[in-house]
């Protein structure tokens, strides 16, 4: 068993705490290391045993109250600073991705698991591996700081991000569902950025991802021979036409000036034979949008435009609008951004701490912002001698990061709790 040794003179808050970016620097090697650890032993969705018993068995050597088997695998810990005080939440998620790792490293994955039905790699293609290692770094950060917080900490470590397998639940909304976020005043998250120079915090106000809406259309018509097309219903030209007529929603029914937004298709099937016209055509994609406004419109105009086109055509459609799990958006609170600046610049310094572009990209932690205000970063992550166009995407095989960045995120979480705890004394 791995046994972690914690100094009892810290957790005892004798000691006068030393300055978080000390502190911060005394625990780089171990984050590194466990986030190796994470990389080589990565975990699917709703499958992450392994990966939380590690966590478990650190908090629990750290001295905090520590719960297991939150929404199937996840783990919270709860460190008490026994004064009065705001509770503040610190998120990392858990669960790697069904990717066959190609990046030449010492402690690449070669884990082999099920999914879908068919063997696959499993890979830490998105930066989780970071994730909980830096927070695990914070935690033992904030344990040694114990004299200096007021009120409570609860680290949340969450499973299936990414999406929980099919016929499952999981993830933040679970988490949500099962009380995690009771008593809780503000949650701070991080995400590792693979685009952005090592070293930076990536921030915004409002919007910062997009919510995600999954749809399923399917097509039902008639089927014929393909030789005698008169005789068909053709679900088959109903669902080209309907594709095109998803593409006008955005460019033709969106005022754009007010925020970004997606409609994408991502699949279509649908009969087995080159003169077989078939009975139906199922069709899925994804929705992103920033602006809950905009969000109810598309959702509207998908119904709208795949029923009216399939009516035209003597078809009929089946659409189910969400298909699956929705996000919502990501939502950075102003005022509590306006609030927590001078925490990012005290981590990171002033020209590191940059403004960033809202993605359309979706995170579960939007989630626990429902519940209560929450700030969701980015921390670069891309070595400076590389150009951003060259950097390897987030979910593919040569993903990448510069474990230099990784001191930088423990700051962070350190300082933003620290910090809002100072400013919230009750």
């Amino acid at each position: 068993m791995k046994r972690f040794l914690v100094p009892l003179l810290f957790c005892s808050g004798l000691a006068t705490a030393a300055p978080v970016e000390q502190l911060a620097s005394d625990v780089e090697g171990d984050v590194i290391q466990w986030r190796r650890h994470f990389h080589e032993h990565a975990e699917l969705s709703n499958r992450e045993f392994k990966t939380a018993k590690y966590i478990s068995e650190y908090l629990q050597a750290l001295g905090l109250q520590v719960q297991t088997g939150v929404a199937k695998t996840g783990v919270v810990a709860v460190l008490d600073s026994g004064r009065p005080g705001p509770t503040v939440a610190l998120r990392a998620d858990m669960d790697g991705l069904p990717v066959v790792e190609s990046a030449d490293l010492p402690f690449a994955s070669k884990v082999k698991a099920t999914y879908g039905g068919k063997e696959v790699g499993v890979m830490h293609a998105c930066g989780h591996d970071t994730h909980m290692a830096m927070l695990m770094g914070a935690a033992k950060v904030l344990v040694e700081s114990k004299s200096q917080l007021r009120g409570k900490v609860k680290f949340i470590f969450q499973p299936a991000e990414e999406g929980a397998p099919i016929g499952e639940r999981g993830g933040a909304e679970v988490m949500v569902e099962e009380g995690v976020m009771k008593g809780v005043d503000v949650v701070f998250g991080l995400h590792i950025s693979s685009k952005e120079d090592v070293n930076t915090v990536g921030y915004r106000s409002g919007g910062i991802m997009a919510a995600v809406d999954p749809w399923k259309i399917i097509v039902k018509g008639k089927q014929a021979h393909g030789a005698y097309p008169w005789s068909s219903v053709d679900p088959v030209v109903t669902s080209a036409q309907i594709v095109m007529g998803l593409q006008t929603i955005v460019s033709r029914e969106l005022k754009l000036l007010t925020n970004a937004a997606v409609v994408t298709v991502g699949s279509i099937n649908g009969g087995n034979r080159t003169n077989i016209i078939p009975n139906e055509v199922e069709m899925t994609g994804t929705v992103r949008s920033l602006d809950p406004v905009m969000r109810a419109n598309i959702l509207e105009a998908i119904r709208r435009k795949a029923t009216s086109i399939a009516e035209s055509m003597n078809a009929e459609v089946e659409i189910s609008l969400p298909w699956g799990q929705s996000y919502p958006v990501t939502y950075n609170d102003p005022a509590l951004m306006d609030e927590m600046m001078p925490s990012l610049v005290t981590s990171a310094g002033a020209d590191n701490v940059r403004l960033q572009k809202a993605q359309t990209g979706a995170e579960d932690f939007s989630f626990f912002q429902k519940e209560v205000p929450g700030l969701f970063l980015f921390v670069g992550g891309k070595p400076l001698d590389l150009p951003a166009d060259q950097a390897p995407e987030h979910h593919t095989p040569e993903f990448a990061i510069d474990e230099d960045g990784l001191k930088l995120g423990v700051k962070l979480f350190s300082n933003l709790t620290l910090d809002y705890m100072q400013n919230h004394k009750r």
